[in-house]
């Protein structure tokens, strides 16, 4: 996703603190012939990695079907906070969902949450695991009573939450929810390691393998960009975007980018806790161990938004500034970007793929907190898939309709702006392709159509379809880390129009200009 050494403008965007502090390693290789297993898992995320672990635990023969790397998508560019406190989450469930549903949904994050522990112990998985109070803050004594109710939903659905005044910020807050006991870590080392022992059981991980088509049957039989086509009882679709809708799923999600910067301060300035609030386009704080025990790296992410939106750089500029004024002398290090997938009611969708799904599976819509909700899907796909009871199984099946039609505005808000850009990206200006100075792009007007075109720093053209090759939207420009990107769903493509995030599987065309 980043681009190390390039600066928008006072910001270097780079890769994730995590991808680069990670152990290295050869890649694995590409899945080249025909394979049965029991179960297909496609990604390679917290999500199909928890999934395919827990299944070879239960004795299944699981595959692991990676386009990329192992933990170096959506993951690998993660704020890295695993916490059951959600922003503000379980008054909004206890009114859509009742009280049961708000305790069903604590309950199986936090579970989640210490079987990860329990992992890390078991495996003695060195991964800068520390034990953290988590907090939702605001600032505007006008939403304090919002805060209150949020403590007292948290507290009733079995939370050890409470209302507070005081926190370790270096600033004052209105007022601020506290759930005590959470944790932080390093998910790539954490991941790696799942990775290894999954292996060492006789799971398989194949990496650089594109799935491109999906067969449903008994048994059902995946088909890879390459050719090779891997049959299995069941399959576990985990692509943070589902790369396949056969439940109208696309028109339930929206996605959502946002930015992260970090960078090094003293340990007597840490903030001792890990802290997000609503307000100011969201900011999110946390911090995290260095070899030089006298400093921590200071984490602060924000400034979300649809991808192929508005200024990049100009929104890396913010919350860069709102980094340096409230922690002032804090050395920049990373900046780096992260995309979080929204469901339109609330609740993430995990299950069966659609309603006429016997053995294949889904997991998406995590809203930003896909830590503890890849690790809780991976526990429960592995229950259904072996046919286990799990109390939250309603709670999260994509199947539901109820609370989808009950949050139906949300819905409509997500398909309008879908339409929008669908029509209304076609209207536009397009700037003539004299006018792109190095390291910019755009859609341009040529030969009586559009074309995509990006000029490298040494002046020379590169030119792609500007339609997404998922469902056909027109990508924009992201000028801070060079991408094209989809308004409509997400996927994201780099300046030779290869696929960087899903859920587009082919890449974008290359045109002469």
């Amino acid at each position: 996703m980043g681009y190390p050494g390039r600066m928008t403008q006072n910001v270097q965007v780079s890769d994730s603190y995590w991808l680069q502090t990670a152990p290295g390693g050869a890649p694995r290789p590409a899945l080249a012939e025909d394979l049965d297993v029991d179960v297909a898992v496609i990604g390679a995320g917290v999500a199909g990695l928890s999934a395919a672990w827990e299944l070879t635990r239960a004795g299944r023969s699981v595959a692991v079907l990676e386009a990329g790397r192992v933990a170096a998508g959506v993951t690998g560019y993660t704020s890295a906070k695993l916490t059951v406190l959600h922003t503000l989450v379980y008054d909004r469930l206890r009114r859509t969902r009742g009280s049961e549903g708000a305790r069903l949904y604590a309950r199986s994050q936090s579970e989640a949450i210490e079987h990860a522990a329990g992992i890390v112990a078991e495996l003695g998985i060195d991964c800068d695991w520390e034990t953290r109070d988590a907090y939702t803050y605001v600032r505007d004594p006008g939403r304090v009573d919002e805060l209150r109710a949020e403590a007292a939903a948290a507290e009733e659905a079995g939370l050890p939450a409470s209302f507070v005044t005081e926190t370790g910020l270096p600033f004052p807050v209105a007022g601020a929810v506290k759930v005590t006991g959470q944790a932080q870590f390093h998910p790539v080392k954490y991941l790696l390691a799942l990775a290894a022992d999954l292996e060492a059981r006789g799971g398989r991980i194949f990496e650089g393998t594109t799935v491109q088509g999906l067969d449903e049957g008994e048994p059902c039989r995946v088909r890879t960009e390459a050719g090779a086509t891997v049959t299995a009882r069941d399959v576990v679709v985990a692509t943070h975007y589902p790369i396949f809708d056969r439940a109208l799923l696309f028109a339930r999600l929206s996605p959502r980018r946002e930015l992260v910067v970090a960078g090094t301060v003293e340990a007597d300035r840490d903030v001792d806790g890990m802290y997000i609030t609503p307000e100011e386009n969201t900011r999110s704080v946390r911090t995290a161990p260095l070899a030089d025990a006298g400093r921590r790296l200071l984490v602060v992410t924000g400034e979300h938004f649809t991808p192929g939106t508005g200024d990049t750089r100009e929104r890396f500029e913010t919350l860069a500034a709102w980094a340096d004024e409230h922690f002032p002398g804090v050395e920049r290090t990373h900046a780096w970007a992260t995309q979080d997938i929204d469901p339109t009611d609330t609740v993430p969708m995990v299950g069966p793929l659609h309603p006429g799904a016997h053995h294949t599976y889904v997991a998406t819509g995590f809203g930003g907190w896909g830590l503890s909700g890849g690790m809780m899907a991976g526990r429960l796909l592995t229950a259904q898939i072996t046919g286990e009871e799990c109390a939250w199984s309603g709670l999260y099946d994509p199947r539901r309709l109820r609370t989808a039609v009950r949050e139906a505005p949300a819905l409509l808000k997500t398909q309008a702006e879908v339409a929008r850009h669908f029509v209304g990206d076609r209207l536009r200006p397009t700037p003539p392709v004299e006018a792109l100075p190095p390291g910019e792009g755009a859609v341009v007007r040529a030969g009586g159509g559009r074309l995509a075109v990006y000029r490298d720093e040494e002046g020379a053209l590169h030119a792609v379809s500007p339609r997404c090759t998922h469902l056909g939207c027109l990508v924009d420009f992201n000028a801070a880390e060079r991408a094209w990107e989809c308004p409509c769903h997400g996927s994201r493509f780099g300046t030779d129009g290869r696929v960087l995030e899903g859920p587009a599987t082919k890449p974008l065309e290359r045109r002469e200009i």
